[in-house]
């Protein structure tokens, strides 16, 4: 036998007499293991994996996809113009376009010393609720910041000044494995500076959030609700420190109360309504659901600009506009994995399975009969996530609280496609606000719920360090 393989048999050995009893050991590939999206997978592993449509789209329906993607891609501008189909930019604004935040479809990251604005990584912002603002609460999830509102915009339309700048600096954080080795964090310390409207409220409450990946997310809209609150029930009944919960958040259209998915702390109930705040919080475009410019009282040139609303009241960005940018962000397709059956890569998986990530990193689910999209229903997909909420301890805390997600919650992130980040968007930095600058950094930022998991990567050698990072590459 080779020694690469004696090697990696010596560490299925060692993995089989340390595992828990209780987790899976895998000596293959699972069958179907390497389509993470179902038959939506797409083979495609390059700069462009994440821009995909999903692969059993009909050509017709391709179409519709490239409209979308042409208006997901292309700038916003600024109101009067000749541009009639997308003007209306601003006020205020972070960016002029949603592929600005989701460079290539992909990640987010944060500024960089040198950056005039922060574009892809925003921070949101509200105050302590209190029972006078208990309407508020119920429909936005938070009390807005009353002077600057629900999110910092740094970028404004000439005649308005900005909300302010963004920076961010970092602390070193030493971890020290079992083995003595070291790696060294970046604790993240947010500036915000030359405030243009004036001092906030001194009870502020601050959050940094970089744009996730757009790959699978008509998918995960697909997974019956059942499944998610099954998994949360299931967490509770285990008693083992796992405890996902289920945010409960408000539905525009529906005007009431329901299961929250989307967002970092899973804010928002579906993507049309994900795409609907996008427009208005990132970009100032009023929709028919949100009608409105970003723009709070105190914000008067806000309020007295230009809009590129139509002579009847009609929206900045039309029903037909917002429906064919949800149809692109629906449809856009996950990369296979690969290496799905590599002895490291499955040493890796085992490692992973051992730690108990798997806990809230749920790899498998099957998608609704009745899904929006027709080829996304009755697809098994692999997105390792639950959608639930999780406390992740005191060290990613934010101390804002959204919905019924408290200042340490935060959503469990899909982990699909995240092997591929390097390759699509340039950088390898992870988690709500981009602190981690691989992956083995997110990990070691795990808390809370988590931190049984931390320690028994903590304990792992170089060798099982080197698989279970195989195998997250994989994904």
């Amino acid at each position: 036998m080779p020694p690469s393989l004696l090697r990696w048999s010596a560490l299925f050995m060692a993995l089989s007499l340390s595992a828990c009893d209780d987790a899976p050991r895998f000596t293959q590939a699972e069958p179907g293991e390497a389509r993470s999206g179902g038959e939506a997978t797409v083979r495609k592993s390059d700069q462009n994996a994440f821009s995909m449509p999903s692969a059993n789209l009909s050509p017709t329906r391709r179409l519709d996809f490239s409209v979308g993607n042409s208006f997901f891609r292309s700038p916003w501008v600024i109101a009067p113009s000749t541009t009639t189909a997308r003007d209306g930019l601003g006020p205020l604004f972070n960016t002029n376009g949603c592929q600005n935040c989701h460079i290539k479809d992909g990640r987010g990251h944060p500024p960089t010393p040198d950056s005039d604005n922060a574009v892809s990584m925003l921070v949101r912002l509200s105050i302590p609720n209190e029972p006078a603002y208990a309407k508020v609460i119920e429909q936005l999830g938070i009390v807005p910041e009353p002077v600057y509102g629900g999110q910092f915009q740094d970028m404004a339309v000439p005649g308005v000044a900005p909300e302010g700048k963004v920076r961010v600096e970092y602390e070193p954080l030493t971890v020290r494995f079992k083995d003595g080795s070291e790696v060294e964090l970046r604790k993240p310390k947010l500036q915000i500076t030359q405030l243009g409207y004036g001092p906030m409220h001194p009870d502020t409450r601050f959050s940094a959030r970089v744009a996730p990946p757009m790959i699978g997310l008509g998918l995960l809209e697909a997974i019956p609700e059942a499944a998610i609150l099954a998994n949360a029930q299931a967490q509770a009944k285990a008693n083992n420190g796992i405890a996902g919960r289920p945010n409960r958040v408000w539905d525009d259209a529906q005007q009431k109360t329901v299961l929250g998915r989307f967002g970092w702390k899973a804010g928002q109930p579906n993507l049309n309504q994900q795409n609907v705040h996008a427009f208005s919080g990132d970009m100032g475009l009023t929709t028919s659901l949100r009608p409105f410019d970003d723009c709070t009282d105190a914000q008067t040139a806000c309020k007295q600009a230009p809009n590129g609303n139509g002579p009847d009241g009609e929206p900045e960005v039309s029903d037909n506009i917002l429906r064919l940018v949800l149809f692109y962000s629906r449809n856009l397709g996950v990369p296979a994995r690969r290496e799905v059956g590599s002895p490291q890569v499955l040493a890796g998986k085992n490692l992973f399975y051992q730690a108990g990530c798997q806990s809230c990193h749920t790899p498998r689910f099957t998608t609704a009969a009745d899904a929006a999209e027709p080829e996304l229903a009755n697809q098994v997909i692999r997105p390792y996530s639950d959608l639930l909420l999780h406390d992740m301890g005191e060290g990613l805390a934010d101390h804002r609280s959204e919905f019924q997600a408290g200042g340490r919650d935060w959503r469990t992130p899909p982990l699909w496609g995240i092997g591929l980040t390097q390759t699509v968007s340039g950088h390898t930095q992870f988690l709500h606000d981009g602190r981690a600058r691989n992956l083995l950094e997110a990990v070691l930022w795990h808390g809370g719920e988590a931190q049984a998991a931390q320690r028994q990567v903590l304990s792992f050698n170089a060798e099982q360090r080197a698989a279970l990072l195989a195998f997250l590459n994989s994904l």
